[in-house]
């Protein structure tokens, strides 16, 4: 009994650090640090919270490649971050178009035309001068293989050049790698003159095929080969929508909402103490951790968190009490039964187990449907929608079930307790 109390104890206790650390975040060191929810740099407000403004980008050609595409929307993430955007979302729109939400701007007008302008990337050297240009560069593309004979297996980015470029690079290599005393032996790689990358030259390099290898990991090694290529895209882009979004609802209404969600909580709460009692108490603590959980990945993952969004978490709540009355329903059935509270604990989330993973599956299918098709605030519904349910169903099987475990280890075991009426006579205490 004194060890279940224990495990009883320490479980409320991580459940309250948890909050703690939903809320006001978690500082390691100055450089490690899981923001809360109530930190600036923690969860992102969207567009129709914070205002901002929508443009979106067709490709001017008939059938872009999904590569092609691709080096479109990096390109766009590249120079939003060059334009101080970091709150910026770039995503696919269908096969030809590319749509940017930007929130808080200012001149959306000014973003439009420098997003849309062509890209412009060229190949310098430390003083400055340029060596080549995106003319010169026929393709790039990510690899990954040996860089030397001897060498081991790394990421790298392939380059092909023009005969006039290859001809150009091969005298501008010769006179850089002389420099490697000074340190200045190195070609800067520029987009839009922000230097994307910079490596360094140890020899001529006289043949159109060339390779830029150093600490890359597959991810970087395709962004760096996409903005390369986007220096020679082979089309335009054409601004088809701009669009300028208030705040729709405001600070006002994002607290109005917040309230609402608090009282429906604690509706639901007091639902499930009204009607399972014990469990239903049980359940209110893991749904207090589920809520915990789900605020600190919200935090550290910068989710851009909409009005759709709050509506996700919400439903994502009612799917774990809709789970937990699946599995009381069947324990309570066992009771009946004349099992003892331990058997029908086991059996009931046995029973239920099978359609509470259904049901939670068919949601999240349905989670990632609207994350892989939806854009804006459709698709930041499906994200948090997909992290509630996935973390509602395990607070509902295993934490719920461990608190339950518990109570029964402190020999606590009236079938009132459980949900059944007080006429029914305690035959499955032990």
């Amino acid at each position: 009994m004194s060890r279940s109390i224990i495990k009883f104890t320490a479980i409320i206790a991580v459940i309250a650090a948890l909050l703690f650390v939903a809320l006001y975040g978690l500082d390691f060191t100055d450089s490690v640090r899981f923001p809360g929810v109530l930190d600036p740099d923690g969860v992102v407000q969207g567009l129709d919270l914070k205002g901002g403004s929508v443009i979106v980008f067709e490709a001017q050609e008939a059938n872009p490649s999904e590569e092609q595409m691709n080096t479109v929307a990096n390109m766009m993430r590249t120079r939003l971050d060059g334009l101080g955007y970091s709150e910026a979302t770039v995503t696919r729109q269908g096969t030809k178009k590319v749509r940017i939400e930007i929130p808080s701007i200012s001149d959306p007008e000014k973003a439009a035309e420098s997003l849309g302008a062509t890209a412009q990337l060229k190949f310098v050297d430390y003083e400055g001068n340029e060596v080549i240009n995106g003319n010169d560069v026929k393709t790039a593309a990510a690899q990954y293989g040996p860089v030397s004979e001897m060498g081991a297996s790394e990421h790298y980015v392939s380059l092909t050049l023009t005969a006039d470029g290859a001809k150009k690079f091969a005298d501008a290599t010769e006179r850089v790698a002389a420099l490697a005393s000074s340190g200045n032996n190195y070609i800067a790689i520029m987009m839009d003159n922000m230097i994307i990358s910079a490596p360094s030259v140890s020899q001529r390099i006289d043949s159109e095929d060339c390779i830029i290898s150093g600490s890359f990991d597959a991810e970087s090694a395709k962004a760096l080969a996409g903005n390369i290529r986007s220096g020679q895209l082979p089309f335009s882009l054409a601004q088809v929508e701009l669009r300028a979004i208030s705040a729709t609802l405001g600070d006002t209404a994002l607290k109005t909402s917040l309230i609402a969600g608090l009282i429906g909580l604690i509706l639901v709460m007091l639902f499930m103490l009204f009607f399972y009692r014990l469990p239903g108490f049980l359940a209110d603590i893991a749904l207090a951790g589920y809520i915990a959980i789900v605020g600190i990945i919200l935090a550290n993952l910068h989710v851009n968190l909409t009005l759709p969004g709050i509506a996700g978490i919400i439903l994502s709540i009612g799917m774990a009490v809709d789970a937990n009355v699946v599995i009381f329903e069947r324990i309570k059935e066992e009771l009946h039964l004349g099992k003892t509270v331990r058997s029908a604990v086991d059996s009931g989330f046995n029973r239920a187990l099978t359609a509470v993973v259904d049901s939670n599956i068919t949601t999240i299918i349905a989670a990632v449907i609207l994350i892989w098709l939806g854009t804006g605030t459709i698709k930041g519904f499906g994200v948090t929608l997909l992290i509630g349910v996935i973390v509602s169903m395990i607070s509902a099987i295993f934490v719920t079930k461990f608190l339950l475990k518990q109570t029964i280890g402190m020999n606590i075991k009236n079938l009132w307790l459980y949900g059944l009426k007080k006429s029914k006579k305690e035959e499955g205490a032990n």
